[in-house]
């Protein structure tokens, strides 16, 4: 059963703590300043409840403090600058917690960081430049926000990074071609951000761990990255509702990980390669309004596979549903 109420002020004198777990209950209210004494903290986690309020600028003297997760709150207000003076901080998560305004400029000061996540919030504003200085971080995380301008080239910097997710904001331009130089990375997604510009023809060479990889809905352009056969670990390809053009290349059957495979919406032309019936482990594939010429092929290769797959061409659409073919006339 969840706990409920509010933090008393008498939760101060506890000074001796040094974890503090609360997550997954219907707390709510302030988090009451008292709070501040608890000096010997080095994990917060507070996730999944109903705080309120601003979020504490005495978060800020907490200088043995290494996780503070908040998380999935309904707080107001913006991110405390206070927060970058957390010099030992590693995990920062202050997912869908309601917060708007700008991210903090200083949040870079925080050297220690691996793992910041703030998405899902009301963030405005550029993404500072000063989180190039925070060089040990692994993920970052700010999607669902309304961030806007340039995706800074300075995060090329970031060699660390697994993960970066910054999906579903207002950014524009084009993808920073030192972004393919994190040459760790399994995660990148910039899905739903009005960008332009193209992919590198040696990106897979660049980005060999590359696992997941979420480009939908961005405007982006060119032909598929002749490189893709060295993307060997790449798990999901989504490149849907984009203009892309150019052939599909064969290459793409080399991917033997891959699961999703989404290029709908595009300008690809010509034949799919017959090197794809290698994906055996493809479990879901959109090529919807695109300009293939081969449908009939597909029906051939996976008549046998158990996957979802979704194929417009010219005047009939294809579903191939657990191996049973269905065609409708549109």
């Amino acid at each position: 059963m969840a706990l409920t109420g509010k933090i008393p002020p008498d939760f101060g004198n506890l000074t001796f703590l040094a974890s503090l777990d609360l997550s997954g209950n219907n707390f709510y209210g302030n988090l009451p300043q008292e709070m501040a004494r608890l000096r010997q903290l080095r994990f917060v986690m507070l996730g999944f409840n109903n705080f309120n309020g601003e979020v504490p600028s005495w978060f800020g003297v907490l200088h043995q403090l290494q996780v503070l997760n908040i998380r999935n709150n309904s707080f107001s207000g913006s991110i405390p600058s206070s927060i970058s003076n957390i010099s030992t901080l590693q995990t920062l998560d202050l997912t869908y917690t309601s917060l708007g305004g700008q991210m903090p400029k200083e949040i870079g000061n925080l050297q220690n960081l691996r793992v910041l996540r703030i998405s899902g919030n009301n963030l405005i504003g550029s993404i500072p430049l000063s989180l190039s200085n925070a060089t040990r971080l692994m993920t970052l995380e700010l999607s669902v926000n309304y961030l806007e301008g340039n995706i800074p080239k300075e995060i090329g910097k970031l060699l660390n990074l697994k993960v970066l997710a910054i999906q579903a904001n207002q950014l524009i331009s084009s993808i920073p071609f030192s972004i393919f130089n994190i040459s760790g990375i399994k995660v990148i997604g910039f899905s739903y951000n009005t960008l332009s510009g193209d992919l590198p023809t040696d990106m897979c060479d660049r980005l060999p761990m590359l696992k997941v990889l979420y480009l939908g809905f961005t405007e982006l352009h060119g032909h598929m990255p002749l490189s893709l056969a060295n993307c060997s670990k790449l798990q999901t390809f989504v490149l849907s509702d984009n203009k892309f053009d150019g052939p599909i290349h064969s290459e793409i059957g080399h991917l033997s990980n891959l699961q999703d495979l989404s290029l709908e919406n595009n300008h690809f032309e010509g034949r799919i390669p017959q090197e794809i019936e290698n994906l055996d482990n493809l479990v879901s594939i959109n090529l919807m309004a695109n300009q293939i010429t081969n449908c009939i092929l597909l029906f051939e290769i996976w008549e046998w596979k158990s996957l979802y797959f979704t194929m417009l061409r010219s005047t009939c659409i294809y579903t191939i549903t657990r191996g049973s073919i269905k065609a409708s006339y549109i």
